[in-house]
Order: structure tokens, then sequence, then C-alpha cells
């Protein structure tokens, strides 16, 4: 399974820098789309949002209000389910996800690595 973070941050204190770090030690591929380059474990963070292949999940590290620039580089990568984590819930981003069959939750990816969910 490929997870995409949004809003991926090299700043240890920034929950997208510990999603990263808790996904590949649970064994998960990741791929990085932030707005400053930098790089986690060897992986680069993309800022010019280009386009994968075989996204499973996306996870959100992005507020709500700055979203919206993002609604049709996320839908494009079709991916099977999208994790809004607390902070950026979205629930008009969230009814476009669903209208095009893509799986919506509201939850916390390191809670959901925790607890075995994700």
């Amino acid at each position: 399974m490929k997870t995409l973070i949004i809003g991926a941050s090299i700043n240890p204190e920034r929950y997208a820098f510990k999603a990263a770090n808790s996904l590949l030690a649970h064994g998960h591929e990741i791929v990085l789309v932030g707005q400053k380059e930098g790089e986690i474990q060897g992986h680069n963070i993309i800022t010019n949002y280009p386009d994968f292949e075989d996204i499973d999940t996306v996870t959100m590290y992005v507020g709500p209000r700055n979203q919206p620039a993002l609604y049709d580089y996320i839908l494009r990568q079709n991916p099977r389910r999208i994790i809004f984590n607390p902070g950026t819930e979205n629930p008009a981003f969230e009814a476009m996800a669903q209208e095009k069959g893509i799986e919506v939750e509201e939850a916390c990816t390191l809670v959901l690595l925790a607890i075995g969910q994700y």
C-alpha cells in the first residue's frame, strides 16, 4: 500500500513528520508532498505536485483553508481513501471525494497505525 502524505514536513514536531516515520516503521511505502523540499528517511519531499500511480491512501496534514488548491490534484491521484487527520476535516471536500467513490475517514493516521487499523 502506497500512502501519499499531503503537507509533509521535516520538522520533527509536526504530525506529518511523525506519520511518515510511523508509516515506514510499519512497512508502508510513502510519497511526500509539501511546501518545502526536504527528506525523511531517504524519501524526498516533492513540492511540484506530480501525479503518482497506485496511491492507496492520502493522509491530509493541510488545513481546510489551504485545501481548495489541492482538490483536483488529490482527486486525480484516484486514491482508495483519504484520511482527514485532526484539524484537516473538510465536509465539502469529503463530499467531493465520496462522490468519486473515494472512502473518507476522519481519523488520526498515528492512532490507526498504533492500533493496527491502518
